[in-house]
């Protein structure tokens, strides 16, 4: 994929540098956020590693393997790092990738996860021609439902016990856009 910058009514979304590493481990490690994300795997912390490897190389790897593509979403007002938001499990083939994203507690409820999704998920059916754009979020995480439904995606169903949490497994909510949605 190309590394593209992609700019909203209030973010930018650029790539990922050395500069994030302390926003990204700061994120990763708020309780909510690991309550719903099994990074780096379930049952371990999050570590200042963990968020280098992210910024340095896991993101960067991602764009140039084809696999997805992911961008630091900063508030384009203040330049301060506000979460992720990527496609990931690109299978070129078929046209097919899924958006994934998290954002800092303190902007959490502003809308930005839901203006990230849009500008994402929208780049990659018109300029990538994606024909289909799936977005999974665990069936209990109700502000990530809420970022689907209100950037548009159409629930799908419930893929069940489809993801490992740092406790046991949980059910997923599918949810899609596909180019005749936009």
């Amino acid at each position: 994929m190309p590394m593209v910058v992609l700019e909203t009514e209030r973010l930018t979304l650029r790539a990922f540098t050395e500069s994030l590493i302390d926003d990204v481990l700061a994120v990763m490690t708020d309780p909510e956020t690991r309550r719903w994300l099994p990074l780096p795997e379930p049952g371990r912390p999050y570590t200042r590693a963990d968020a280098e490897e992210w910024c340095r190389t896991t993101a960067p790897s991602m764009r140039a393997s084809g696999e997805g593509q992911q961008w630091a979403a900063t508030v384009t007002a203040t330049g301060g790092f506000a979460g992720a938001v990527g496609l990931l499990r690109t299978h070129w083939p078929s046209l097919v990738t899924e958006v994934g994203y998290w954002f800092s507690p303190r902007l959490r409820g502003s809308g930005l996860a839901t203006e990230a999704v849009t500008a994402v998920s929208r780049w990659a059916i018109l300029d990538q021609e994606m024909q289909r754009v799936e977005l999974k979020a665990a069936t209990g995480n109700t502000a990530s439902r809420r970022v689907a439904e209100k950037a548009g995606f159409t629930f799908e169903g419930v893929e069940r016990n489809a993801m490992p949490l740092h406790k046991g497994r949980t059910d997923l909510a599918v949810y899609s856009l596909i180019p005749s949605d936009l």
